[in-house]
């Protein structure tokens, strides 16, 4: 366990202890902090303690630095911690989906859900996952300058279009993905700033531009289950398998619980893997020596051939370029959950009603669990010679009963699509430095240019 740093507002024989966090202002608390730059103010409350004391205006909360303790929190979610408002712009554009039901409500869409992204649903996705990125591949030349981010999300939108919508015309994509692009940079800026504050019924600019963006997403949600509806062939996509899916009562789910679905499903097959793509291509660009070492694992498992899911598991470096990837750059960055009677962390209790949070981002750099914490190093993921990494020291799709079920499928995505490009190119990413951005997912601050290379 590790030593806390700050001074303890209690102590338990464990080692563990509330740490005061940093000093908050009235009615707002640490808000101001929080809203310029979240990722270095949950960086700050680490180096303060590994169980922080703060105030999200006037909540009270706590974050978690130590894994053991983040373990607790996600291992616990549905028992002693309900899962959290996050505010009128998160719901506005999920509803109420799988990422924010609780309680029985959650368990019964999980279960209506989870088929679909099974080990063998995810295994008949994967051709569609190579074919869409051979198409993109045989579209890039040598020397062709591209807007990575632009690129990369063309290409999951494609896929989570096919996979899940069952449908191919780029109408589909290119709203949606206009719509979503809007909608997860709002959230984000809703989330860390004033709005998080005010009532759900005060309007504000960003509020009006993720109506709006919503309102794209319904309408062209409603249309393709409105086409799946009326069609009389069974479709093998992801919302085919909502449509038809019962629960234990025989009910199907609602027209609007197959849109909050849709929307996260989406999301998760979209947005997460799209970003991961373009921070994987920004690191290997300033690694020639893991680009190279991508690159042999490539030629020896593949050859002159296109990868297909049996090759995932072979494809060992690969998905440690993800992995080290997604712990560098987390496309979601931070969980949260609430308080209710009788919880507990660390061996000491947490008062009800207290939020209690944790960031992949801040417990993924900490030196304490990944030595070199800013080095880009996927050795450290060699089952045989790497490091030893502590369980929750690395959660990019969280953990416990409400981790993410699309984790196979985001993985094996992103390690195909990875795998294609980088067997044919290399992205000569311009040079500078990229900043993270919160918003519903982690997104680099400005564009990704870059020359392609023909290997």
């Amino acid at each position: 366990m590790s030593t806390q740093t700050g001074p303890a507002l209690d102590t338990q024989p464990s080692g563990h202890a509330f740490a005061p966090g940093p000093k908050g202002l009235p009615l707002v608390g640490n808000l101001p902090q929080f809203g310029k730059n979240p990722l270095a103010f949950f960086e700050l409350l680490r180096g303060h303690g590994d169980m922080v004391c703060w105030r999200f205006g006037r909540n009270r909360c706590v974050f978690l630095s130590d894994p053991d303790c983040i373990g607790e929190l996600l291992t616990e979610t549905e028992h002693t911690f309900d899962q959290p408002n996050l505010g009128i712009a998160f719901r506005t554009v999920l509803g109420n989906g799988m990422l924010v039901a609780r309680g029985r409500d959650w368990r019964r869409k999980r279960s209506l859900v989870q088929p679909s992204v099974r080990p063998k649903q995810v295994r008949s996705y994967a051709a569609t996952m190579a074919d869409s990125a051979v198409e993109l591949a045989d579209r890039w030349s040598d020397g062709q300058r591209i807007d990575v981010k632009q690129e990369m999300s063309a290409l999951t939108q494609k896929i989570a279009v096919r996979t899940i919508f069952g449908v191919d015309t780029p109408a589909d994509s290119e709203a949606m993905g206009r719509a979503m692009d809007i909608a997860q940079m709002e959230i984000g800026k809703e989330f860390a700033g004033i709005g998080a504050l005010l009532p759900d019924w005060v309007p504000t600019p960003g509020r009006t531009r993720i109506k709006k963006a919503a309102a794209v997403i319904d309408a062209e949600v409603g249309r393709v289950v409105a086409r799946h509806r009326d069609g009389e062939e069974e479709r093998p996509d992801l919302l085919s398998r909502l449509l038809t899916a019962v629960d234990e009562s025989g009910t199907h789910l609602t027209d609007d619980e197959i849109r909050d679905e849709t929307v996260t499903l989406y999301i998760g097959g979209h947005e997460t893997t799209s970003t991961t793509l373009v921070w994987a291509w920004y690191l290997l660009g300033r690694s020639p020596r893991v680009r190279d070492a991508l690159a042999e694992e490539l030629d020896r498992v593949l050859g002159d051939r296109e990868p297909g899911f049996e090759d995932y598991a072979r494809l060992t470096y690969t998905q440690a370029v993800v992995k080290e990837t997604l712990r560098l750059y987390p496309a979601v960055w931070l969980i949260t959950g609430i308080a209710k009677e009788g919880a507990v962390i660390g061996g000491l209790p947490i008062e009800e009603g207290t939020r209690v949070w944790s960031s992949q981002w801040s417990t993924q750099r900490d030196a304490r669990w990944f030595p070199e914490p800013e080095e880009f190093r996927p050795e450290r993921w060699d089952s045989a010679s790497g490091d030893e990494i502590a369980e929750y020291a690395w959660f990019p799709f969280g953990g416990g009963p409400r981790v993410c079920i699309g984790t196979r499928f985001a993985m094996v995505e992103a390690v195909l699509l990875l795998a294609v490009l980088a067997r044919r190119f290399t992205l000569d990413v311009d040079p500078g430095e990229i900043t993270p951005v919160t918003g519903l997912t982690l997104q680099p601050d400005r564009d990704v240019t870059a020359t392609v290379r023909a290997r």
